[in-house]
């Protein structure tokens, strides 16, 4: 039976035909003549030659029915060596992308085999030669596992908060200014400060609220200031952001890994978010930048910063008074999706209740404070960040609770529910000729009446020897009947040699300059070396004019 295909006129002779067919319309009859004297031509019927007109443009396969099939192995035997190589690749990747090649993945399966632990443990190995390089190529990308589909990051999913303070989206980034030409704080031998930018945006409404801070880092103090300063209320009137945000969402970095910022945001009811640290999950990509706050960045470093170019601000306080008159233009400027302006949109979805008011300063630095254990050293000092502080001197050899402050200047001590303090930085030994001993406390106090009663105590006899009937023995006390010669004291030390001694005398007791001093209380000073110089009778009488304690 020959090969029906032969009878077929050419393929130029069908689309020629198919020309002259497009010519006329659909029910026309002389299509009918035209297929007949066709078909009559090349000698086929009718229904032949419609065939081949239907046939003829029709996209055929160029691949056979079971093209992509393994035929050395079975597929699910295939598959399994795909998945081991493609996790050979995940496995052996580093940061710079580099893995072992699909060759290399191959010989280690025939070599050496790979071990698995699921879903039951066993040694997997190829036998060699069986899997070719180009067929795992070609079946793992025709199955999905390349390496490229597999660290293909996951589509990112996006947020919005519905009402506004609800979520802040908080960072900072260097500034493109990098450092002002006169600073107004900086380290001794650490060279000028970054010049920071910090930025919180509401997530619902993307207002956006900034601020310079000259830094050497990113810290946990500068971090807090900054954020304080954004939930409180702004002395401007065009700039109404303010109040404590329910969360606030930052990445990874120092700030929120620092205790004193988490103890702080849990005082202040904030519940502090952060993305998935990097590498935590290898089929995406985290630690990813958050948009809401890095695109405001770019906005600020384009639209404001390109102007430092024609007039640099000299200090930090100068560039924060131009950033605040920018960002009252740029917060009334359209929101990303609704008609109106960012402004408009945080003020217009605030909770019914209002926003949470922030609370002062001194509140905020209450809750900087970071609780620590220490121990007292017996000269009542404790060292904290290589600076002494002089504390309490019954806390002397006792373990205390150092609650030291992020903002502040001096140190609270907690012992036994108590609280002590403020006391600051301690001023060095005292010299030798302003020696004096601490003030004793009550507990002092009470020890000293122990001790004395410690010496008056008796004991009865029958204690020790089990006899009855005795006495008691109080203990002896033994007279001072021995003469004692006094120690021979210097003229010096008896009667001021001078008036002007006497009076530098005074003035270390005072610690204070003598000029210093109202213009009766020199009055006095100066009728006092006039009438004696004996150095008790300067020292007593000055003691009491100034009502300073009385020296033990």
């Amino acid at each position: 039976m020959g090969d029906r295909r032969a009878k077929r006129p050419p393929g130029e002779a069908l689309v020629d035909l198919r020309r002259r067919l497009a010519l006329l319309a659909s029910r026309d009859p002389q299509r009918k003549q035209i297929v007949a004297a066709t078909a009559e031509f090349y000698g086929i019927s009718p229904a032949t030659l419609y065939r081949a007109l239907r046939e003829h443009l029709r996209p055929k396969p160029v691949r056979r029915v079971d093209h992509g099939d393994t035929k050395v192995v079975p597929v699910a035997e295939m598959e399994r060596y795909a998945e081991i190589i493609a996790a050979l690749k995940v496995r052996t990747t580093n940061k710079n992308g580099r893995k072992v090649s699909t060759a290399r993945a191959i010989l280690l399966l025939e070599e050496h085999g790979v071990e698995v632990t699921e879903p039951k443990p066993e040694l997997i190995k190829a036998p060699k030669g069986l899997l070719k390089r180009p067929t795992m190529d070609r079946f793992m990308r025709n199955a999905g596992y390349d390496h490229r589909r597999i660290i293909q990051p996951s589509a990112a999913v996006r947020f919005q908060a519905g009402k506004s303070n609800e979520l802040w989206q908080f960072d900072m980034s260097p500034s493109d200014l990098k450092q002002v030409p006169a600073p107004l704080w900086f380290e001794e031998g650490r060279g000028k400060p970054t010049l920071m930018l910090y930025s919180v945006v509401d997530d619902r409404s993307g207002f956006a609220y900034y601020e310079y801070r000259c830094v050497y880092g990113e810290d946990a103090e500068s971090a807090l200031r900054f954020l304080f300063n954004a939930m409180a209320a702004k002395p401007e009137a065009d700039i109404p952001f303010q109040g404590i945000p329910e969360a606030i969402y930052l990445d990874n970095g120092p700030v929120a890994r620092a205790r004193v910022f988490q103890s702080v945001m849990g005082s202040l009811g904030v519940r502090v978010m952060t993305h998935m640290p990097a590498g935590s999950d290898p089929r995406r990509t985290t630690a990813r930048s958050k948009g809401k706050v890095e695109r405001p960045f770019r906005t600020v470093k384009e639209a404001h910063e390109t102007l430092y170019h024609f007039h640099a601000p000299q200090n930090e306080a100068e560039a924060n008074l131009w950033l605040r008159r920018y960002l009252v233009s740029y917060n009334n400027q359209k929101h990303r999706k609704e008609p109106h302006s960012r402004l408009e949109d945080w003020l217009k979805n605030l909770p019914a209740a209002g926003v949470r008011a922030m609370c002062d300063w001194d509140r905020f630095c209450a809750f900087a404070r970071e609780p620590e254990r220490r121990l007292v050293a017996g000269d009542a000092r404790v060292s904290v960040e290589g600076v002494d502080y002089d504390v309490a001197p019954e806390l002397a050899g006792e373990t205390v609770t150092l609650l030291w402050g992020l903002f502040d200047q001096d140190l609270f001590v907690e012992h036994s529910g108590k609280r002590h303090g403020p006391y600051a930085p301690s001023s060095g030994a005292i010299p030798l000729h302003r020696y004096r001993k601490y003030q004793k406390s009550k507990t002092e106090e009470r020890i000293d009446r122990v001790m004395a009663l410690a010496q008056q105590l008796g004991l009865p006899r029958a204690a020790v020897t089990g006899e009855t009937d005795l006495a008691v023995v109080p203990l002896l006390r033994v007279a001072a009947a021995v003469a004692v010669q006094p120690f021979p004291v210097p003229l010096d030390e008896i009667a001021f040699v001078s008036r002007i001694a006497a009076k530098l005398a005074i003035s270390d007791l005072l610690h204070l300059p003598l000029a210093k001093l109202p213009a009766e209380d020199l009055a006095f000073v100066n009728a006092l070396v006039a009438e004696t110089l004996e150095r008790k009778i300067v020292l007593a009488r000055v003691r009491d004019h100034f009502k300073l304690p009385a020296k033990d």
